[in-house]
């Protein structure tokens, strides 16, 4: 059945490779094919992507000298033109956005729909509030064509070493859909280094371009842990945060360079300052103004009763700040049960 429902398909897909240009339109305008490999080596592939790289970093690719990288730059303003558009060219274009469901109706109501694409939404909370099992979920409920929403595949970045595909095994069973074809339809990275978590998005851009329109979603749980490893203590942290800010704009120029959904996870940390102020939670999300700045929605999780768990919108541009309840059950995240 999911074989099927990808299959039929496969036209939208056509339609998606429409949405980027590839980068080997370059040859048109005089740039060789040499060029055109190293580009994609580095996980530029489309006119998008250069156009979103700044010449300091086409700069540091092996054999790119600041006249080669001018050229390059004046080639992709031949093709595209950057430069203003109206509201409503705007609004067509955000047309394409789809939205992927969570797996229960009261969150994907609170999402106005569910995780968006072309966007990062970043779920944060304590231990135990859900965030790896709406992961898990969503590896199943992305796969689920729905409306003018289609299907695809999804990418899996694990820094915490907590993804279990068996896990993916019940929740395929609650939405009748054949389990070894759900597990066949996700694609696992470990990272072990905040380094290797940057390397790692070349891959994931290279895999996007070359299978065009097949993917919806890209996961990472959780964002801030190996860089809460690899930098510590106050002398590091401008470091950190300038690392964590290129992983981020990477990821959001991936999302709408592909339209693909990114849903990262993000822990918490108590804030020692919060006592002073009498706020009534002491907890905050890591990451600071970078990440908060970074993300699109932001929603916070807490435990409830039992399974329960509460979610709430914490940031977001167009979503009203209100909460949802749902469950976490053997088929994943669903509606609460009363």
């Amino acid at each position: 059945m999911m074989d099927q429902a990808l299959d039929e398909n496969i036209s939208e897909n056509d339609e998606e490779e429409s949405f980027f240009q590839d980068v080997d339109i370059l040859q048109k305008h005089g740039i060789n094919v040499a060029d055109i490999k190293k580009l994609k080596g580095a996980g530029i592939c489309t006119i998008k992507g250069i156009q979103m790289s700044t010449k300091k970093k086409l700069s540091n690719i092996k054999g790119f000298s600041d006249t080669k990288v001018e050229k390059i730059k004046e080639a992709c303003l031949k093709v595209v033109s950057l430069g203003f558009m109206t509201a409503l060219e705007v609004s067509d274009r955000r047309k394409q956005v789809f939205k992927i469901s969570t797996g229960s109706s009261e969150l994907d109501k609170l999402l106005a729909g569910g995780i968006e694409s072309m966007a990062i939404t970043e779920v944060f909370g304590e231990f135990r509030t859900g965030k790896t099992q709406l992961s898990h979920t969503l590896c199943v409920t992305t796969q689920i064509p729905n409306g003018s929403y289609c299907g695809g595949k999804v990418m899996f970045l694990d820094t915490e070493h907590t993804f279990r595909p068996d896990r993916l095994r019940p929740i395929a069973d609650r939405f009748n859909l054949d389990q070894n074809g759900v597990l066949d339809n996700v694609l696992y990275a470990r990272a072990y280094t905040s380094e290797h978590q940057a390397e790692l998005l070349d891959f994931v851009a290279a895999k996007f371009h070359e299978e065009a329109g097949v993917f919806k979603l890209l996961i990472i749980d959780s964002i801030m842990a190996l860089f809460r490893v690899d930098f510590s203590g106050r002398g590091e942290l401008a470091d950190r945060q300038q690392k964590l800010a290129q992983v981020l704009s990477r990821l959001q120029k991936i999302s709408e360079e592909y339209n693909v959904a990114v849903f990262i996870t993000n822990q918490m940390t108590s804030d020692p300052g919060a006592t002073l102020s009498f706020q009534a939670d002491p907890k905050k999300p890591i990451g600071g103004n970078i990440l908060a700045h970074a993300s699109t929605t932001r929603i916070s999780l807490r435990k409830g009763r039992g399974e329960n768990r509460i979610a709430k919108i914490y940031d977001s541009p167009d979503l009203p700040e209100s909460e949802a309840t749902f469950s976490i059950t053997s088929g994943g995240v669903a509606d609460a049960k009363d």
